[in-house]
């Protein structure tokens, strides 16, 4: 016969192994997924590689040119078959990262017709975004080849700002169904840490997360008049109130720490050095490519090149600033709580939920992760006092 003491031993030795099978999992469901990230950017400079140093980015104009005079018109086509090869090649990649690796994992409730039919919202919406964008970047650099990214980054600038203000109210329903949040505890607790801490919102909406996944999340989304609460339904189904309280004073930290309006300086300052040194490394090669003009269609996918290599170098970077925002973020909900057990728990569950590798490998962390490890801020929870 068992003794107690056995018997939680039981139930605790039952519990680690659980536990370590679900570590176990997480690990190679994020090495799975980074190696093929790893392998979509590889062929992506391999394949405009290719048809820059085989001359086939000169045959493809030549052929655009067949069928149109036109030049914004020859742009579009031939970026549009470049995109379509570049897609096709990848394709393979992208379908089991997005669809069976989740699926495999147990993190998917997509059915194959919702998964093509979101690709197919997300290829529109990327169309009638960025042929527009494509268009006003081919008028700048051809009627201003010395000064165009200067001009460009300004147009970014704006861009960008229009989009935070109109993502939470136009874009994001595309892909969602938005609903005022329907728990009345839940929103009370969240309105009376609005107003302990002076923040004013528009709404706290939920919204059919698990329509896709089963992974949990929230977000402070929105600029000015659109800015919104919104909690995924799988957060509200398995988390406590006082465990979305935490989530959510997490993301008020954000807020309430300016770190959108941080981030959004620091981006505009890596976009105009990005736009400026590239430019200038752009201009410097382009005869020994073998081409004539910056505003040569042809020589663009080395643009491109440049500043996608650009984009990789500083990635580490933009990782250092978030995660210290991150640690800023988990203090602010901390302080503002005071409920360390139900951030941890609450930590816990999304790193089991959303399947994260709670202890990544450091260097993996340092290039890679916008977020410090949960062990790590699970640890610091721990030892915090107010």
């Amino acid at each position: 016969m068992e003794t107690a003491e056995e018997t939680i031993e039981t139930e605790n030795s039952a519990t680690n192994k659980v536990s370590g099978k679900r570590s176990e999992l997480s690990k190679k469901y994020a090495n799975t997924n980074r190696a093929i990230s790893l392998a979509e950017t590889l062929i992506f400079f391999a394949f405009m590689l290719i048809i820059i140093f085989t001359g086939l980015s000169k045959v493809i104009q030549e052929h655009v040119y067949d069928y149109t005079s036109n030049d914004f018109a020859a742009l579009i086509i031939f970026f549009a078959v470049i995109g379509i090869t570049q897609s096709a090649i990848t394709f393979p990649l992208s379908f089991y990262s997005e669809y069976t690796l989740e699926h495999k994992y147990g993190l998917s409730n997509q059915t194959l017709s919702v998964y093509f039919k979101e690709k197919l919202k997300g290829l529109a919406l990327g169309i009638a975004l960025g042929v527009p964008m494509l268009m006003i970047f081919f008028y700048i650099i051809s009627h201003y080849p010395e000064n165009w990214w200067f001009i460009f980054g300004v147009i970014i600038f704006f861009f960008s700002v229009v989009i935070g203000r109109l993502a939470p109210v136009l874009i994001m329903p595309l892909f969602f169904k938005f609903k005022p949040i329907e728990n009345e505890e839940i929103r009370d607790r969240i309105l009376s840490l609005c107003k302990k801490t002076g923040v004013n919102v528009q709404g706290i909406f939920e919204f059919d997360m698990s329509r896709n996944t089963k992974k949990a999340n929230a977000a402070f989304t929105g600029i000015g008049k659109s800015k919104r609460i919104i909690l995924g339904d799988t957060l509200l189904k398995n988390f406590s109130p006082e465990e979305i309280e935490t989530v959510f004073a997490h993301e008020m930290g954000h807020y309430r720490k300016r770190h959108i309006l941080k981030l959004m300086s620091v981006s505009v300052i890596m976009t105009f050095a990005g736009l400026y040194l590239t430019s200038v490394l752009y201009s410097d090669t382009l005869a020994s490519f073998g081409f004539s003009s910056v505003s040569e269609i042809a020589a663009l996918p080395l643009l491109f090149v440049y500043l996608s290599l650009f984009g990789l170098f500083t990635t580490p970077v933009s990782n250092i600033l978030s995660r210290k925002f991150e640690w800023e973020a988990d203090t602010y909900a901390l302080e503002t709580t005071k409920d360390k057990e139900a951030f941890i728990s609450a930590m816990e569950k999304l790193a089991d939920q959303n399947l994260s590798d709670t202890t990544p490998n450091s260097v993996i962390e340092f290039l890679f992760h916008s977020h410090p490890s949960t062990d790590k801020r699970i640890k610091f929870a721990e030892n915090f006092s107010d």
